[in-house]
């Protein structure tokens, strides 16, 4: 009986796609986009996944341990070569509009008694990063919201600045509702939503209408590539994809805007990282029109 319980559950199994069939592009890319519905995956996370032990943290699945023994080869690299980290997870708010407005706000949520500022001359030129602590709206030295790392656009010759932050997802809604009540932004009243991922379930159904041809898709086939899905990364581990990412103020224009997972972001750890970058990095020409 256990014999023929077992050549019955093999035949059940044989039903269902081959590892051929599960490793095609069209199945992979449906898979992955089905697996990220409830925690989102960085560019690199297949990378990942087969040399680190996951961890699913802030919305996110992230490497967390190397799967090998020993932590030698990572130590080599920061000391002799270099190491890339896949920061991508760390949260990004855009803050655009005219520089004095911003850095007029942006003073009542960090002091100069603990050092850098945004207006420090170097970070406010565009060429360096910044790191400072932010507080809430005039109450340092207490109710710290926590660390974080800037940069500005440079100039263009416009008063109007970009400036971009970083910070950690654990505190991206803290800083968010903080940084929307100092400058007294709201959300934009025509904004674009973008589709969410559950509707992976129609893909499947694309899906399986390919599959049930018996055959591949053609390139000339173009009902085909209509069929295929593609990858998507909608919204991100901190925010849910139907929520607004955009809000401005009235009075003076500023603009507030969740870049997360939009502008990745990666650290070289190393006396060869500015080897690497210069070998992988090649500067555009510059064109006048």
């Amino acid at each position: 009986k256990q014999a023929e319980k077992a050549v019955h559950q093999k035949k059940e199994q044989s039903k269902t796609k081959c590892r051929k069939a599960r490793r095609r592009h069209i199945n992979l890319v449906t898979e992955f986009n089905r697996r990220q519905r409830k925690n989102i995956w960085l560019e690199t996370h297949i990378w990942h996944a087969k040399r680190f032990h996951m961890v699913k943290k802030w919305g996110y699945c992230l490497g967390d341990s190397p799967t090998e023994k020993s932590y030698r080869a990572c130590y080599r690299a920061m000391t002799k070569h270099c190491l890339l980290q896949d920061l991508s997870y760390y949260c990004c708010l855009e803050l655009t509009g005219k520089e004095n407005e911003l850095l007029k706000q942006l003073a009542r949520i960090c002091s100069i008694d603990t050092g850098l500022t945004f207006e420090e001359a170097c970070c406010l030129s565009g060429r360096f990063e910044g790191s400072l602590n932010l507080y809430r709206a005039d109450r340092y030295p207490e109710d710290m919201l926590g660390p974080v790392t800037f940069i500005w656009k440079p100039r263009d010759g416009s008063e109007n600045r970009q400036l971009w932050i970083w910070m950690h997802p654990a505190l991206k809604q803290d800083m968010l509702r903080e940084l929307k009540a100092v400058f007294q932004c709201s959300e934009l009243e025509e904004i674009y939503i973008p589709e969410p991922i559950t509707t992976t379930i129609q893909e499947e159904k694309q899906m399986d209408v390919v599959l049930s041809l018996g055959k591949k898709r053609k390139k000339d086939d173009k009902e085909g590539e209509k069929a295929v899905p593609v990858k998507k990364i909608i919204g991100d581990g901190t925010r849910d994809p139907f929520q607004s990412y955009s809000w401005i103020s009235q009075s003076t224009g500023i603009v507030i805007s969740d870049r997360t997972m939009e502008i990745l972001r990666y650290r070289l750890i190393g006396p060869l990282s500015h080897s690497v970058l210069t070998e992988t990095l090649k500067a555009a020409s510059l064109q006048t029109v």
